[in-house]
């Protein structure tokens, strides 16, 4: 989701996914396909996040570990980590995630602003939304959901050039 897509009282479809305990969101025109995890090629010379390339119908795709990207310990894969395959600009990108929700319809007029905190690079979150999740129980309880900016993530030279 890119702060430039945001129309006020407008609803829009978020993807929802996992990254340890915290539940993150992308808006669904950004996304192009989930895929099952598959230990992608590895490159020399890439920061850690860069997990490596993968092959998407005959373009080459860079495969990032989100969870690092951000800043936090890699994630641990499992039988449910995939990878989300989105659009960046006219660039595609795959990213690395715990386990994917779900889809939700939410109202722009919903989204809280992220909280203005210094940062060394371009805040990757868009915004806060909260969302109702039914649990296992049948029970419903709300979530924040961290609203990703796209835009933001791209900025990393890294998947740029390996995008290119």
């Amino acid at each position: 989701m890119s702060k430039t897509q945001e129309t006020e009282g407008e609803e829009r479809k978020i993807v929802t996914f996992t990254l340890g305990n915290q539940m993150f969101g992308i808006d669904m025109r950004a996304l192009i396909e989930i895929r099952e995890w598959d230990e992608p090629t590895p490159l020399p010379s890439v920061p850690s996040y860069v997990k490596g390339v993968t092959n998407l119908r005959g373009a080459v795709v860079p495969v990032v570990g989100l969870a690092e990207r951000l800043g936090w310990a890699p994630s641990v894969l499992h039988s449910r980590s995939c990878i989300l395959v989105v659009a960046i600009g006219q660039r595609q990108a795959g990213f690395l995630v715990d386990e994917v929700a779900d889809i939700v319809v939410i109202d722009s007029a919903d989204i809280q602003p992220a909280p203005d905190v210094e940062v060394s690079e371009q805040s990757a979150i868009a915004g806060l939304v909260r969302i109702e999740r039914r649990t296992s129980d049948a029970s419903h309880s709300e979530t924040m959901v961290l609203l990703l900016d796209l835009d933001a993530l791209s900025l990393t030279r890294h998947i740029m050039e390996l995008a290119a």
